[in-house]
């Protein structure tokens, strides 16, 4: 049992000892020089777990890209439900109607004359908190469109009430009842 496949070989008489000396030889040649050459044989199991491994090296990547915008968005968005919960108008006396477009329908909110005026003059705006439309200052829309550009539903350009001395038509009395 001990005996080796080309002891086996030479006593059977198949080869002689010269030419399994020179296979000796040969095979150890081989050997050394992939050990220079530092030639590495892999196996293809072993290249399989280095596969499956950077595939899932390359999913927790993926999966921990998509939880960190998952949480920058979360944030975005209590950044702006503070910002219009702090610094929203009242709305309790709204007896008029102030239309505006939301998604190409036109919507109309009910504030007070006063709110109406400086909405129409750009110094209020509209912006949008779940299913509510609110109404703040120019600068917190502002700081709202930063974030989140789809918040901000109506925010009118700043105009000055010193136009009002230039207007041809200043005389002329708008009738109450008309309404767009």
């Amino acid at each position: 049992m001990g005996n080796s496949l080309s002891d086996q070989l030479l006593k059977a008489g198949v080869v002689n000892k010269a030419e399994l000396n020179r296979s000796k030889k040969s095979k150890h040649k081989k050997a050394k020089q992939q050990g220079n050459n530092k030639i590495e044989t892999v196996s293809e199991a072993t290249l399989q777990v280095q596969r499956t491994h950077a595939e899932k090296v390359e999913r927790d990547r993926e999966l921990n890209r998509q939880r960190l915008e998952e949480t920058e968005r979360k944030a975005i968005a209590g950044q702006v439900r503070q910002l219009i919960e702090l610094n929203r108008q009242p709305k309790d006396d709204g007896e008029m109607a102030f239309s505006f477009e939301d998604q190409q329908k036109v919507k109309r909110i009910f504030v007070s004359e006063e709110i109406r005026g400086q909405l129409a003059r750009g110094r209020l705006s509209i912006v949008k908190l779940d299913d509510q439309y609110e109404v703040v200052p120019r600068q917190v829309a502002e700081k709202i469109r930063v974030r989140d550009e789809a918040s901000v539903v109506l925010c009118s350009e700043l105009r000055e009430s010193d136009d009002d001395k230039d207007d041809p038509y200043s005389d002329f009395q708008i009738p109450d009842d008309l309404m767009w």
